[in-house]
This record gives structure tokens, C-alpha cells and sequence, in this order.
């Protein structure tokens, strides 16, 4: 024996070892468990918010809507290119006016992800839609919202709102105001949209 051999602890077996590593795994994942029960919310939202992100990486990559591209946000409703009109102090229209019947169901004219459902100074009740591109796409003066939040995804056609007169339009007759912003600057959402 040499000398310091009998001061050493014995040196751990292999199956000991692998038994040390089965119980560090058998704790973490009850407290993983133990984790996701007690704080579902947030296990959800994280999720969410995860899936979101990478699915507006995704419409990043594509391209932004191009001449007759896009489908109206109200079928069967004629279109008017309003686009630049005067508005009050000084302002120009940025999107179009489409009127329909209150409460009329809005669709999304594009797939993507709501960045905003709540209440705009000018706009009243709006959502928007970011879309391939990363180009914006606003709906206003809605009625109401549709059951959707933000981070929901959202495909062409979905239900987004309903036609109302909210915000700066109140008494006017029920239209929705849809703008579409690319690069964060508004641009004409009447040659973007397919005509009936």
C-alpha cells in the first residue's frame, strides 16, 4: 500500500455514478412538472410569444403585398380610392374608407400576426395585422373586435372586426379605414387590393 491510499475515499462504482445522474434527471424533471402546474400562464404566454416571434421572422423574409395582391377586407363592398384626401389639421388620408353596414365582419386581407387590438386616438377601435414584408396593416373606427389578441396568427379571410363608426368618425356613416404601412411609411392600399 502506498502511503496516502488509506487516507482516500473509496472511488465511486459506475453503477453508483449512474444512479447519482438518474436522480439529478428524476428531480429536475419534477420540478420542471412542478413548474408547469403552478405557473401555466406563463409556460402559455412564453410559448406563445416564442411561436410569434419566429413567425414574424418568417413574414419578414417574404415579400410586401404587390399591385392587385391583396383581397378586400369587405367582399362585395365597392371600393373608392380616398387615398390623400383632406382630413382635419392639415392631415391627408393615409388608407381608404370602405362602408358597409354596421356590425358587417371585416376580414384580414392578409396572413400574419395582430400587433394591436385596443383602442387609437383617431382610429377608435383598431387591430393590426403585420404581415408579409413586415408591412402593417390597419383596420379602423371597428364596431367591435373579433375574439383575436395580439400574437394571435391570422390567415387572408379570417374575422378581424366589425364595421362601426368609433374614433374621429363617430356620426359618420359605418365604414372601416384600412391603411397599410411598409417601412413605417403609409402607402395606397387601393392598387394593392383586387377589385371586384
Amino acid at each position: 500500500m502506498r502511503p496516502n491510499e488509506e487516507n482516500q475515499p473509496p472511488r465511486p462504482t459506475l453503477l453508483s455514478r449512474v444512479l447519482k445522474v438518474l436522480i439529478k434527471a428524476a428531480v429536475l424533471l419534477a420540478l420542471l412538472f412542478v413548474f408547469d402546474k403552478l405557473v401555466p400562464n406563463i409556460s402559455q404566454q412564453t410559448q406563445s410569444f416564442v411561436l410569434a416571434k419566429w413567425q414574424q421572422l418568417s413574414l419578414l423574409q417574404q415579400e410586401p403585398p404587390t399591385e392587385n395582391s391583396l383581397p378586400s377586407p369587405l367582399p362585395k363592398q365597392h371600393l373608392t380610392d380616398t387615398w390623400g384626401a383632406a382630413r382635419s389639421q392639415g392631415r391627408s388620408h393615409e388608407g381608404i374608407d370602405i362602408f358597409a353596414d354596421r356590425g358587417t365582419p371585416i376580414q384580414a386581407t392578409t396572413q400574419g400576426i395582430v400587433s394591436k387590438v385596443g383602442d387609437d386616438r383617431l382610429g377608435g377601435r383598431v387591430v393590426v395585422v403585420v404581415g408579409p414584408g413586415g408591412a402593417g396593416h390597419y383596420y379602423a373606427h371597428l364596431e367591435d373586435y373579433a375574439d383575436i389578441s395580439p400574437n394571435d396568427w391570422v390567415n387572408a379571410g379570417d374575422i378581424i372586426g366589425y364595421v362601426g363608426d368609433s374614433g374621429n368618425a363617430k356620426g359618420t356613416p359605418p365604414h372601416v379605414h384600412y391603411g397599410i404601412y411598409i417601412n413605417g411609411s403609409a402607402v395606397n392600399p387601393y392598387p394593392l387590393l383586387q377589385k371586384n
